[in-house]
């Protein structure tokens, strides 16, 4: 019985962590460039996009080659950021719950 209850106050510490570990992800920003960072994407804790930022030397006579271009170089800059968003996540989670010893093979979050 006080295995049980030992696991039952470990299960609620854990949850505690993931509750503050994501309170602290939601905070984190990440900004990805492209283009010698002529392109720049900032991405919330979310993922979700927050700002673009475009140099207006990309915006003069623009002919399909040159959107295409600037299409690209968006995407690139948004993967860039979302690689940064997911390493500082990764981070953050693993940090909160490093001193809680986990069964082989169990990732979090669930």
């Amino acid at each position: 019985m006080k295995d049980l209850m030992g696991l039952m106050k470990q299960a609620k510490q854990m949850q505690s962590k993931m509750e503050a570990a994501q309170a602290q992800v939601a905070d984190i920003e990440a900004t990805g460039r492209s283009g010698g960072g002529l392109v720049q994407v900032t991405l919330s804790g979310g993922g979700n996009m927050k700002a673009l930022t475009l140099d207006p030397s990309l915006l003069g006579s623009a002919d399909d080659n040159d959107r295409e271009m600037l299409e690209d170089l968006i995407i690139a800059a948004f993967q860039d950021a979302k690689v940064k968003m997911d390493q500082a996540t990764a981070e953050t989670m693993k940090s909160a719950m490093g001193d809680i010893p986990l069964p082989p093979g169990m990732k979090m979050p669930f």
